[in-house]
């Protein structure tokens, strides 16, 4: 997983000539106070660099330029000390590819009563220095994130996380690669769209690749290096004992293992951040590479089961955005409801490929028959999640747009012990009900399959749709069916009519 911390955001201060150089210097040493402080702050996860002020058109196109292509810069927080002119900002406005937040502040806190003058008016004037640009990037229709309060209030401060992780998390998709083994599940709507719209709006490419392909890294495999995984599973797992070396089943998770370090191995030399799979499709291979699954995604990877490669890179997006923070990320899919009165929930699951890192304790490594795929008895991790506040997330295609739906959901225990399931699984309630986080979650057009998270919030997936341009829809604890399908009416409306703004 990618280092946050050696990625950049960009700090950059507009003002005008028009105050002076006393002025400007001082803009100068506050702006770069700020940058400063953001930066050593523990809650931001990328390194914020100050940049010289901005006082005119050519200073602001340049920099809006050179932020285009410096590798490691993710996004600009932009913030006017004083007033700036907001036609200045027009053609870098125009030229920047990044995303950027406003952050509406000043910097001093409280209003210095007993001595406040006009030159102390004259330099803070973000209270409408901020209107000034907040006109311009409107009028140009520029999508942002707004934050409003003290920087160093700890509510601003977290907003400001929120958006640098998700800046790293779009950062990260362009020009990601992600390598499709097999097609798509055969006769299967939702998993399907428009992989070419998808890189020119989002950035990352899908490309499909043959089993043969991964099982010939999968054939090169030696006995050596499944010995050395072997003793890791030992460590981080619970090995079931006849998986054991000696075990009736030991030669089932050498497999396992083997195809581990084969696609392993594939995707890390060809670049790849994200994969798909598809049970109908395992030509070559022994058994589905339930394990090998679940660890990439523990390490980082996005993954979507039938060739859902919308979900994979979602999955990706979202574990970028969670580096670092309490919690998991993984492929999740709503497998089946309890739906006794006043006690609906839903129970998430796939055939094996749920990611460890939302267990609530060790998980267990087990070998049993899949009644599915048509192969042999394949190797997975066996756990229940963790408890707590969650969300679950779906990108899909609705032919002129990408949307993306996000479900808040409370994540609990399962009422009784599942000792037949041998899959990972999650237990959910959604927001704010079963009846009415399902309804509306259909309604939206949501896929079975979703990047679920107890990680992130759901700000941090609004504010990568705004980076995307995707429509963005949110089932919480405060929706109704009927205003969430005047929602998607009105939704409908405009992305008809912003085709021709």
């Amino acid at each position: 997983m990618t280092d946050l911390k050696k990625l950049e955001a960009w700090f950059v201060t507009g003002s005008q000539s028009l105050y002076g150089e006393k002025t400007l210097r001082q803009v100068a040493l506050d702006s770069q106070k700020i940058a400063q402080e953001l930066s050593k702050s523990e809650q931001i996860p990328v390194k914020v660099v100050f940049k010289p002020v901005l006082t005119g058109p050519d200073a602001i196109y340049d920099l809006c330029m050179e932020a285009n292509t410096a590798k490691n810069c993710v996004g600009l927080i932009t913030w006017m000390h004083t007033f700036s002119p907001a036609k200045m900002w027009i053609a870098g406005l125009k030229a920047l590819q990044k995303p950027f937040v406003h952050l509406h502040t000043q910097f001093n806190r409280d209003i210095p009563w007993s001595t406040i003058d006009m030159d102390f008016m004259n330099l803070n004037q973000s209270a409408h220095g901020c209107r000034e640009f907040g006109y311009i990037c409107t009028r140009m229709r520029k999508n942002r994130k707004v934050v409003v309060g003290h920087w160093q209030d700890k509510d601003v401060i977290e907003k400001l996380n929120v958006w640098a992780r998700a800046a790293c998390a779009w950062h990260d998709a362009q020009g990601a690669k992600i390598a499709r083994f097999g097609d798509n599940m055969r006769e299967v709507a939702v998993t399907e769209g428009d992989k070419v719209e998808a890189q020119m709006r989002l950035g990352y490419s899908v490309n499909g690749y043959g089993l043969g392909d991964v099982v010939a890294y999968v054939d090169r495999v030696t006995d050596k290096q499944i010995d050395k995984l072997l003793v890791e599973y030992d460590e981080q797992y619970k090995v079931e004992k006849d998986a054991k070396a000696g075990g009736p089943l030991y030669q089932s998770l050498r497999v396992a293992a083997k195809i581990e370090v084969g696609m392993r191995k594939f995707l890390e030399e060809g670049g790849f951040k994200a994969f798909t799979t598809n049970f109908e499709n395992l030509y070559g291979l022994e058994q589905l590479p339930g394990l090998a699954v679940q660890r990439l995604m523990a390490d980082g990877y996005g993954f979507g089961a039938e060739g859902d490669w919308k979900t994979a890179a979602l999955v990706r997006a979202m574990k970028v955005m969670a580096t670092g923070l309490p919690g998991g990320t993984s492929f999740m899919e709503d497998y089946t409801y309890h739906l006794e009165p006043k006690n609906n929930k839903v129970l998430g699951a796939h055939m094996l490929e749920v990611c460890p890192t939302v267990s609530k304790s060790k998980p267990s490594l087990e070998v049993h028959p899949l009644s599915i795929g048509g192969k042999a008895d394949p190797a997975r991790l066996v756990f229940n999640s963790a408890s707590g506040q969650g969300l679950n997330a779906s990108v899909i295609d609705m032919g002129n747009r990408l949307r993306l739906i996000v479900n808040d959901v409370d994540v609990v225990q399962p009422d009784a012990p599942l000792p037949k399931l041998p899959v990972a699984r999650v237990m959910w309630v959604p927001m704010p009900d079963l009846k009415v986080g399902a309804a509306c979650w259909i309604l939206a057009g949501g896929a079975h399959h979703t990047g679920f998270s107890m990680a992130i919030t759901n700000e941090y997936l609004e504010d990568f749709a705004e980076m995307a341009g995707m429509e963005y829809v949110l089932i919480d604890k405060d929706t109704c069916v009927s205003c969430f399908k005047d929602r998607l009416r009105w939704n409908e409306v405009y992305y008809q009519v912003a085709k021709g703004l």
